[in-house]
């Protein structure tokens, strides 16, 4: 196995064992901005994850959610770590949340893990290897219809406030798939296209943490993943969608002819 994936895997489950030590009773929750949380529990895996990469990689880069980043000056590879996608949800012990890892070489994708530790479902992606499940090779659905498809969102945290706040587009897309689920949490989500559980998934301004890992997941299991115009995607613009490649041109039109805000 890649070593680099061997890794990944090792300190997936590690955060994840955190995550359950402290569901159902977090110690402590705090706020980025009016409606953001994070808690001890985000904190303590994400210092986790970040050490045990320093042991194994002291030359490698780091973006990680919760601030504790490495920059290298001589390594062209970068992990980008979630280290609890989903917060909200875990805050309320509702079981759909995840340890996010991605890995990239010169700015292109080349791993990811997705563990959500409450099923056991480890998903993994290595470029041109393929993407998995506890071991079994993925692939996208091959529904080529919008009206049979089942899609996935998110919304911002204030949408209230955000001008962008996709409801629009939630409500008409509802209208013409088989149906749209919330989740919240952006790295299940894409996941989930990868597995043939879901055709599509849109959101608008994700973070690189919330999307590296799960992007490779969905090219290398079949789908295609670009921003709202159709482009190549920039994790730091943040604006995705996921699909199966069937049904992706579709779900562009319809976004853009519902859209609460233009994407430029």
């Amino acid at each position: 196995m890649n070593t680099d994936l061997e890794i990944a895997i090792y300190i997936a489950k590690k955060a994840g064992n955190v995550l359950l030590k402290y569901l159902g009773d977090i110690k402590s929750i705090d706020y980025k901005g009016a409606f953001n949380i994070v808690t001890n529990a985000d904190k303590e895996s994400e210092a986790l994850i970040v050490k045990i990469i320093q042991e194994n990689f002291p030359e490698d880069s780091i973006l990680a959610e919760e601030g504790n980043n490495v920059c290298s000056n001589t390594s062209k590879r970068l992990w980008l770590i979630d280290p609890l996608d989903g917060t909200t949800n875990y805050a309320h012990a509702y079981p759909f949340f995840a340890v996010s890892i991605g890995l990239q070489l010169d700015k292109e994708m080349i791993l990811g893990v997705v563990y959500n530790p409450c099923n056991n479902e480890l998903y993994t992606a290595v470029k041109n290897n393929g993407a998995y499940l506890n071991g079994i090779k993925l692939k996208v659905s091959q529904i080529n219809n919008i009206n049979e498809a089942l899609l996935a969102t998110g919304f911002s945290p204030d949408t209230k406030n955000c001008s962008q706040n996709n409801k629009a587009e939630f409500s008409h897309l509802t209208d013409v798939s088989h149906g749209v689920r919330r989740d919240g949490a952006a790295s299940l989500d894409l996941a989930y296209v990868a597995s043939g559980r879901l055709e599509a998934f849109w959101e608008y301004n994700l973070k690189p943490w919330d999307l590296a890992a799960g992007s490779i997941l969905v090219t290398e299991a079949g789908g295609v993943v670009s921003d709202l115009r159709g482009k190549i995607l920039d994790f730091y613009q943040g604006n995705v969608l996921a699909s199966n490649k069937l049904i992706h041109q579709t779900v562009l039109t319809e976004l853009h002819e519902y859209a609460s805000l233009k994407v430029k």
